[in-house]
């Protein structure tokens, strides 16, 4: 019995350190689980598609880029696009609400809606609540190799991604 309780012990501390490095990602317009503002919203479905603020810390050292995505996971079977900027310098610690000008380097893939902009929550009526998530990844390479902006850009991210957060909102037609 002596000999588990330092393994277990350890294995705490280790489990602790793993979680204090980890990336966060924070914002004055997007609550985690809490509708999003109208603000936000495309004006197809009435809003002012104003990108929210957006801040993050904790990028890993090894990082060499950042990208960050808005993406209604509640569209099958890959999601929907609604902002995906790539190639962030690591140096980028947030993107301001209606950002319209990036930091250099970076660049804007097409969303699913067509645009190389910001493009908010807009789902169909009658299709229930939808989640959209906002997540910033930290990459191992300046510049991704990635050109499609469809959703499916987050199952390449999923597997380069060094380490990611996330916010997700929601919106109910």
């Amino acid at each position: 019995m002596k000999k588990i309780v330092p393994i277990i012990m350890i294995a705490t501390l280790l489990g602790s350190c793993g979680t204090a490095s980890a990336m966060d990602l924070t914002s004055p317009d997007v609550k985690q689980g809490k509708p999003i503002a109208r603000e936000q919203i495309y004006p197809r479905c009435g809003g002012s598609n104003i990108s929210p603020a957006m801040s993050w810390s904790g990028v890993p050292k090894a990082a060499k880029s950042l990208a960050f995505t808005v993406i209604d996971t509640s569209v099958k079977p890959n999601g929907w696009s609604h902002w995906i900027v790539v190639d962030l310098p690591v140096a980028t610690a947030s993107l301001d609400k209606g950002t319209k000008q990036l930091p250099q380097g970076a660049r804007v893939l097409t969303s699913d809606f067509g645009d190389a902009i910001y493009d908010g929550p807009c789902p169909p009526k009658g299709t229930g609540t939808h989640r959209y998530e906002f997540t910033i990844w930290a990459l191992p390479d300046a510049r991704i190799p990635v050109t499609d902006g469809s959703a499916k850009i987050g199952a390449w991210l999923s597997a380069h991604a060094i380490a990611k957060a996330r916010i997700t909102g929601t919106v109910t037609p």
